[in-house]
């Protein structure tokens, strides 16, 4: 799928960023627990252990000198060629160098069972509901494969972990000098920290050729510069036919230890594809973007924290918003504003038991995790909590020097009232295209309804986070109508009691009023950012025809939608086709730097227009040029950030999963607006 020429581990791609990948040469590899990113030059730059949220192991994306990482790549003195694909319908990466000397792949996966399905055992005392997996224990292993195809090649191996975010020394003990095909133990070198214990297993499959020469494993230790632990390192020489095998899982007393063999693996590596594409397969979606939406499907899924149903914003944290920029965040969180379009996906495309999983999981927060006023939080770990601290990790230099390096997130208790537009949408989506709600989730929904009637007129922090003054913003005023115009519509489809229906009818009825009166800008013909900034224009009223609160080829809309897409020359917020949520160099919004533009407004920008479409038929040749270009700016595996800087590389934290949900209902919307012509 593509190409690139590599040098060793100082591969050209490295130093052109001062020792960083650019972020867009990663693949994400995962097992609904936790993930990695592989670069393209072999590298584990990314992974946190044994969750998401965990603290990292591996982490040279956020610093190349301490982060630590896990590398396979060819001897230094090979100049190969690059190629990095998903193994098909698959989560199954596959990096391959080709020399002309010789072919060797390394594959790299988390394991999964086949056949196994999550089940809900019902409500527990506990925060979230407990998971069982019918067939199979998962194994909780990462496993790199290194297999030659073709001649032979000189492979080196560099594990460098860096525990706790790099902060915790740690113990490397190599347990056999030298591994050999059927040796009796697989477990080869552990890595011991004050409170993690990883081991490396090693297998060795000769091939069916009676080679003279087999391969060899034989680690040594290295102690680098700034690194609390010392790593390990080998060179083996691998001929078409053989395989080695490197397997990272915690360590566990040697009586006890499961060997790993060449067959196991193979066995392990079988029923991950399977799994995958059976998973895959159930996909509804038939359009001209197949593989693109699939890709996202998958993608999607690597980052649904199964035990929980949760879905995470992103599996990283702190990538930069703009290089050496302050916008570091930390994303393995669960934020309730992704919840309606989650909903709205997972059920339109056949994943039923995924919207199931994962509505039980808001609902629960919606039923347990209300704060004393009686208002939400904004976002959950993945197990559900509230308590999300916001650190700087000082001793880290941040990608390409972007500090600080944030882990938590100080956002957690901000006062962001879109939530409840976004999770009444949710539940209203599941009730029409999942299961009915049941009542005591109805009692729940009145409750806040009813608190949100207090809170309706207060200025916010925004979907954008600001961190600085409150504001009245459009976006947020938008959510809150919807707020009640769910909450009205799902009383009158399941004729549920509402004592303040005539409350919440004035609510809603007042809300449109004030927001044509006070978020449109007369003489600029546009609706504008808040009622305070009544000049600036924000990309996220977008989701405005989204949501049905206004008509897609309503004037007042189609005006604001036009002056988006001019460029910011002109007033607009739409350069190279790529949309920015405002403008940063006129915006106070508290933090400060510059961004890039939002991959998930750019296809909102294209859902709008594919809406507009229906009445004015000129916008739907520019939503599918739209929406083509921003494909043009995915990274080889299809895969997107949450930004993309002016130079045309990913920025933030990556992959999005806003990115990806936005991008299957821009093209599902696509589709069915083809249809109609």
């Amino acid at each position: 799928m593509t190409a690139c020429s590599t040098q060793s581990t100082d591969s050209q791609m490295r130093k052109h960023a001062g020792g960083y990948l650019p972020i867009e040469n990663y693949g994400l590899i995962g097992n609904m627990r936790t993930c990695a990113l592989v670069g393209m030059d072999g590298s584990i730059d990314f992974m946190c252990w044994p969750e998401f949220d965990s603290p990292s192991v591996f982490c040279r994306l956020l610093d190349k000198d301490k982060g630590g990482y896990f590398s396979i790549h060819p001897a230094a003195h090979l100049n190969c060629t690059t190629k990095q694909q998903y193994l098909p319908s698959s989560n199954i990466l596959q990096t391959r160098y080709i020399h002309e000397d010789g072919v060797v792949d390394v594959v790299d996966f988390f394991p999964r069972p086949k056949n196994a399905k999550v089940v809900f055992k019902g409500p527990k005392q506990s925060a979230f509901r407990e998971m069982t997996s019918v067939q199979e224990e998962l194994k909780q292993w990462l496993v790199r494969r290194v297999e030659c195809i073709r001649g032979c090649m000189q492979m080196d191996v560099e594990i460098f972990p860096a525990f706790g975010y790099a902060t915790e020394p740690h113990t490397t003990t190599i347990l056999q000098e030298e591994g050999i095909p059927h040796s009796p133990k697989s477990k080869t070198v552990t890595f011991h920290s004050k409170t993690t214990k990883l081991q490396l297993d090693v297998s060795i499959d000769r091939g069916e050729d009676d080679h003279d020469i087999c391969p060899t494993v034989r680690f040594k230790t290295v102690k680098q510069p700034g690194m609390l632990g010392e790593g390990v390192v080998a060179n083996i020489s691998i001929c078409e036919g053989q395989a080695v095998s490197f397997v990272i899982r915690n360590d566990v007393p040697n009586h006890v230890t499961e060997n790993i063999t060449s067959t196991v693996l193979d066995t392990q590596q079988h029923d991950t594809q399977t799994y995958w594409y059976n998973w895959i397969s159930r996909s509804k979606y038939k359009g001209r973007w197949r593989e693109v939406v699939s890709r996202s499907l998958m993608i999607l899924k690597l980052m649904t924290y199964e035990p929980t149903g949760a879905i995470i914003a992103a599996p990283t944290f702190s990538i930069p918003e703009d290089i050496g920029g302050v916008r570091n965040w930390d994303y393995r969180f669960s934020w309730v504003r992704d919840a309606s379009f989650t909903i709205y996906i997972l059920l339109r495309l056949g994943f039923t038991e995924e919207a199931d999983a994962y509505m039980n999981f808001i609902s629960e927060r919606f039923q347990r995790s209300r704060v004393a006023d009686g208002g939400l939080p904004i976002m959950f770990t993945i197990r559900g909590e509230t308590d999300i601290p916001e650190r700087e990790l000082t001793h880290l230099d941040g990608y390409r020097g972007s500090k600080p390096v944030r882990i938590g997130n100080g956002a957690a208790f901000h006062q962001q009232f879109d939530i409840y537009g976004e999770l009444m949408d949710a539940i209203y989506l599941y009730n029409k295209y999942g299961k009915p709600i049941h009542w005591d989730l109805w009692c729940s929904v009145r409750e806040m309804l009813d608190y949100v009637l207090t809170i309706m007129h207060q200025p916010d922090m925004s979907i954008w986070e600001v961190r600085n003054n409150k504001q009245n913003f459009t976006y947020s005023k938008i959510m809150l109508w919807v707020a009640f115009d769910r909450g009205l519509r799902l009383a009158d489809k399941r004729n549920f009691p509402c004592p303040n229906r005539v409350k919440w009818l004035e609510a809603r009825d007042g809300l449109y009023e004030e927001i044509m009166e006070k978020a449109y800008n007369k003489e600029m013909k546009c609706f504008i950012q808040s009622y305070e900034s009544n000049t600036m224009l924000d990309s996220s009223i977008l989701i405005a025809p989204l949501v049905f609160f206004i008509a897609p080829n309503d004037p007042r809309f189609v005006n604001t939608m036009d002056r988006i897409m001019l460029p910011p020359e002109k007033g607009g917020l739409t350069s190279t086709g790529l949309v920015y949520r405002y403008n940063t160099e006129v915006s106070e919004d508290g933090v400060g730097g510059r961004e890039g533009a939002f991959s998930m407004c750019t296809f909102w920008l294209v859902e709008a227009m594919t809406r507009a479409s229906v009445y004015e038929p000129k916008y739907l040749v520019r939503a599918i040029n739209l929406f083509e270009n921003m494909l043009s700016f995915s990274n080889h595996l299809m895969m997107f950030s949450e930004e993309i800087s002016r130079s045309g590389e990913q920025l933030g934290n990556t992959p999005q999963a806003f990115s990806h949900l936005a991008l299957i209902s821009a093209a599902f919307n696509l589709d069915r607006a083809s249809e109609y012509k």
